[in-house]
């Protein structure tokens, strides 16, 4: 896959003002806390059916309100990058998850129908804010190291990862003494504490002339005319579906289908998150010396193996090892596909990260959906083999956008 530069003649060179230490960290933190807080609904699965009953159909509807407004959001974060700034961008995307919190928490004492309608509002305002932080999360790391792109915007992901990792453990003990309610709580405070944090950041601006593309050049002047980049936001869709799959269901699959304890399936969906954040790590690493689209093209293989393998998930230490395996083999792709978009279409980085954002939560969340009525009709050991046919699709998109951009590079060499 042949990688893009942008080049820009001495006079026409655009200075990005330093963010400094503190500006660096304030945006991996918003990535650690933007993990926590997705992960917030479906930790706490257990808890909400308990607490109000809700059906198989119902737990998974609650996420179509989280993949309509995140896709609102991400196609509205690309816009509101150049009006508003990355910064503020980001500061609302931190209060629209503070208020997700907040809705969560509130859902405790109401009757079914209504803690459910609080729960999609607050779905609702999670999705929104997780699209809004597309642009600026994904758009800073690559202006802070400019010399290593695919590993900042791995490094970003991975600190995503490990807040994915760390929110079930945090809900796990909290209910274990019987505190759940701080859960939400602990999240939107640290959430609005975060919005001010940033606020007083020093963090660079993106020059509205290299996001017009008037002085920028790349092989692909307009990503929505490309056919390249929505094969990429094919690809994040089908990852999607697959993650979503993986993770919403895995403490429900181990707990009631499977028999194991609630501690355990929590601890296995932690696995799942903490491989996927060693994951990162490590691709962030190795993509220092070996090509990114080589690791790209390998990781979904091993999501095929970790779906096949799920029906035997019938003892705590194998349905953590394989959801750990499940994460190892998802830790990469989805924060690949951002920096290989990115790099293709560096005139338009907000926008592009942010339409890879609304793939992802739109994968997600009619991942998550599809599962509930279906499973009226497989049982969930069938419904994850099945489901390998995700990264099998994928990865022959892959290699078809391989073969078309190499395809492009000959034809403008010539």
């Amino acid at each position: 896959m042949a990688r893009t530069t942008r080049t820009l003649d001495a006079a026409e060179a655009i200075p990005i003002p330093a963010a400094g230490m503190a500006g660096i960290l304030m945006v991996y933190l918003s990535g650690f806390l933007q993990g926590l807080t997705l992960v917030s609904f479906p930790a706490s699965s257990t808890v909400m059916r308990h607490m109000h009953g809700f059906t198989d159909a119902q737990y998974g509807s609650m996420f179509l309100p989280q993949v309509a407004l995140a896709i609102i959001g991400s196609i509205a974060g690309g816009a509101f990058a150049r009006r508003l700034g990355l910064k503020n961008l980001l500061c609302l995307a931190l209060l629209a998850n503070a208020l997700s919190q907040a809705a969560l928490a509130a859902s405790v004492g109401l009757n079914p129908a209504g803690a459910y309608g609080v729960i999609l509002f607050g779905t609702a305002c999670l999705g929104f804010g997780f699209g809004l932080s597309g642009a600026p999360l994904n758009s800073f790391p690559p202006m802070f190291f400019p010399t290593q792109r695919n590993a900042a915007v791995v490094a970003l992901h991975t600190a995503l990862g490990v807040g994915l990792m760390a929110g079930p453990l945090l809900a796990t003990s909290l209910i274990g003494y019987g505190l759940w309610l701080g859960f939400p709580v602990i999240l939107g405070v640290l959430s609005f504490l975060l919005v001010l944090a940033v606020a007083l950041a020093a963090l660079p601006q993106v020059d509205p002339r290299l996001e017009s593309g008037t002085r920028a050049r790349s092989l692909e002047a307009k990503p929505r005319g490309s056919l390249i980049f929505w094969i990429f936001a094919a690809i994040a869709v089908l990852y999607a579906f697959a993650e979503g799959t993986f993770a919403n269901w895995a403490v429900i699959y181990l707990h009631e289908t499977k028999n194991l304890s609630e501690t355990i399936a929590a601890l296995a969906l932690s696995a799942f998150w903490g491989a996927m954040a060693v994951g990162r790590l490590l691709v962030s690493l190795i993509v220092l010396r070996v090509a990114a689209e080589s690791v790209w093209r390998v990781l979904p293989v091993l999501m095929i193996g970790a779906f096949l393998l799920m029906p035997y998930a019938d003892s705590a230490t194998r349905g953590i090892g394989f959801f750990a395996l499940a994460g190892l083999a998802c830790s990469g792709v989805f924060p690949l596909t951002v920096a290989l978009v990115s790099n293709r279409f560096e005139h338009d980085v907000a926008w592009v990260s942010s339409m890879m954002i609304a793939a992802l939560m739109l994968g997600v969340g009619m991942g998550s959906f599809v599962v509930g009525p279906l499973h009226a009709w497989l049982s969930l050991e069938r419904l994850y083999q099945v489901s390998a046919v995700y990264p099998l699709a994928a990865l022959i998109l892959m290699i078809v956008l391989s073969r078309r951009i190499a395809s492009a590079a000959m034809r403008s060499h010539r």
